[in-house]
């Protein structure tokens, strides 16, 4: 049996070092969808080789992508020790859930990138389908990545781990509680055709989620996790004060 005292978590690195990932997954992803994809999202027949050359943008947007998702991914394992604590189901269904929205991006990147190399080997012809069709694959991965697991793991799950154990003000977790759901209520209308991707709905719908996102990563920089009791039998080292 293994006696050896494992040293006690330093949750004040921890939380820092989580912050610093969400804020990142903004940096990334903002960018990368909004500007740099927007060329081939708006006209999917520069795949015909017509037009100004995206490659160096949608590059650049998936090396951006590429980091959004070890970012994401990381905001889930890095405080995966502290969050065990307190409930490992629920530090574990926030992984996977991380981990399946980035699966989602990946697709997402992977449709561009064989847009782009169609492009390059002037395979796609005079046909402008093709380009609409790896450009609608980008666009439903994103609906199910960053729109509904997202508000799954980082609205529902987390927000309710937050809420329960007060990491951090439970006034802020509230906010994820309500983003959670109103990102994923409003991405199955769109799947069904009922509302148009990129609504002044669906803009509505995602202003709670985002405000708790930016929100969560910058209240762990500056303040780190709250004092919180660890529920009885909780096995770990013993964790260290947020200022330590």
């Amino acid at each position: 049996m293994d006696t050896t005292e494992r040293p006690p978590l330093n949750t004040r690195k921890i939380a820092t070092l989580t912050g610093w990932l969400m804020v990142v997954t903004f940096v990334t992803s903002i960018p990368a969808y909004f500007i740099l994809y927007a060329p081939v999202r708006d006209d999917p027949g520069l795949i015909t080789g017509a037009g100004a050359d995206p490659t160096a943008s949608v590059a650049l947007g998936a090396v951006l992508e590429l980091i959004l998702i070890v970012a994401g991914v990381g905001t889930a394992v890095v405080p995966y020790v502290v969050f065990r604590r307190y409930s490992e189901g629920l530090a574990l269904g926030y992984v996977a859930a991380r981990l399946v929205e980035g699966t989602f991006i990946a697709i997402g990147i992977i449709s561009l990138l064989t847009f782009l190399f169609m492009r390059q080997e002037a395979t796609a012809a005079t046909d402008p389908a093709l380009g609409e069709a790896f450009v609608a694959i980008y666009d439903r991965a994103f609906l199910i990545g960053p729109g509904i697991f997202a508000g799954v793991a980082n609205g529902m799950i987390l927000g309710f781990l937050m809420y329960r154990t007060g990491l951090v003000p439970r006034g802020l977790a509230i906010l994820g509680l309500i983003g959670g759901p109103l990102l994923v209520a409003s991405a199955i209308p769109i799947m069904f055709g009922v509302i148009e991707r990129g609504s002044i709905w669906q803009g509505l719908a995602t202003i709670p989620e985002f405000i708790w996102e930016l929100s969560f990563g910058i209240y762990l920089i500056v303040k780190g996790f709250k004092p919180a009791p660890v529920p009885a039998g909780a096995s770990g080292p013993v964790a260290r004060g947020a200022g330590s």
